[in-house]
C-alpha cells in the first residue's frame, strides 16, 4: 500500500512558497505560475503558514481587503496540519475527510518533505484500485483457468 513518502516520490517534492512581507498579488501570481492550489509562506527558510484558494475566496469579502497591497502573513492560515511520511493513503483519506481540509504537510524525523492535496490523494487511491481491479480480472480469466495445472491425486 502506498505511504505519503511513495506518493511524494510519485509527483514530486518541489514545495512552492514565498517569504512574508509578499503581497498577496504576487503570491497568486506564483500560484497561478506554478498551477497550485495553495501557497506556503516561509521566514527564515521555515515554514509558519499557507494561504490557499479557499483563504482567498473567504478573505476577498472581508472590509477592507486589497489584493495589490495587503500581505500574506495578515490572511495566511497558521494552524499548520502535519501527517507522518509512513502514513498509508487510506490513512491520509480518512484525516483529510475527518478534518475536512484540503491540504497536509508531510513530515520525515520532524522536517517537513511535501506537501499533499485531497486530489493527491485521491489519484493515488485510483491508480491503488485500478491495480486491484487488474489484478482480479487477471485471476478469473480463461488463460489462469487454461494454464492451472493442477490435477487430481489418483485414488
Amino acid at each position: 500500500m502506498e505511504t505519503a513518502k511513495n506518493m511524494l516520490e510519485g509527483k514530486g517534492w518541489e514545495i512552492v512558497s514565498v517569504p512574508v512581507g509578499t503581497t498577496l498579488f504576487a503570491a497568486l501570481e506564483k500560484m497561478n505560475l506554478n498551477k497550485v492550489g495553495a501557497i506556503l509562506v516561509t521566514r527564515d527558510e521555515n515554514i509558519i503558514g499557507i494561504w490557499t484558494e479557499r483563504d482567498l475566496m473567504q478573505d476577498v469579502i472581508k472590509e477592507g481587503f486589497d489584493l495589490k497591497n495587503g500581505l500574506i502573513e495578515d490572511y495566511m492560515t497558521t494552524e499548520l496540519i502535519f501527517a507522518p511520511h509512513s502514513d498509508t493513503v487510506f490513512n491520509l483519506m480518512d484525516k483529510f475527510l475527518g478534518l475536512r481540509i484540503r491540504h497536509l504537510f508531510i513530515e520525515e524525523e520532524g522536517t517537513v518533505i511535501g506537501l499533499v492535496s485531497g486530489g493527491d490523494v485521491m489519484k493515488c487511491v485510483i491508480h491503488e484500485k485500478d491495480a486491484e481491479l487488474k489484478q482480479l480480472n487477471s485471476m478469473v480469466s480463461w488463460d489462469y483457468y487454461e494454464d492451472w495445472k493442477w490435477k487430481p491425486e489418483d485414488r
